[in-house]
């Protein structure tokens, strides 16, 4: 899915670039491709974290999901106020940025969803729950 994705992000990187270049300077137009790098870069990262869990357990897919979007908007948060304090930075146009790729983001995902990428996903079973499923099944042979 994240490669799937590269195509589109280096396009959206390269026309933020040049729209902000053009409405607002080299400083909003680098702001931009800033946004649109750090949202690519987010979904990066869930993608790989999301695959790391689903090798653990279902319950550790589901606290990286949860924790994990917590955790990427607060970087995405962060790294504006930190860009913020350089003379060149343009929030506005990072916001411009970050908001529209975010949403197509998540309609990409959700149109990905809805074509049933998400049933070729295999989560191990729970460790302690074939345990136990082997103890139970032992007892009920004797």
């Amino acid at each position: 899915m994240v490669q799937r994705a590269r195509v589109p992000a280096v396009a959206a990187f390269a026309i933020a670039t040049g729209v902000g270049w053009a409405l607002g300077g080299p400083g909003a137009g680098v702001s931009a491709g800033i946004g649109i790098a750090i949202v690519y870069l987010n979904f990066a990262a869930n993608g790989l974290s999301l695959a790391w869990a689903s090798t653990v357990s279902v319950t550790a897919v589901q606290v990286v999901a949860f924790v994990g979007f917590i955790v990427r908007l607060a970087v995405i948060v962060a790294v504006m106020f930190a860009l913020n304090t350089l003379a060149w930075f343009s929030p506005v146009a990072f916001g411009l940025a970050v908001v529209p790729a975010t949403m197509l983001l998540l309609a990409y995902e959700a149109r990905l969803a809805i074509r049933g990428l998400g049933a070729q996903l295999q989560i191990p079973a729970d460790p302690a729950a074939d345990r136990a499923g082997a103890a139970l099944a032992a007892r009920e042979a004797q």
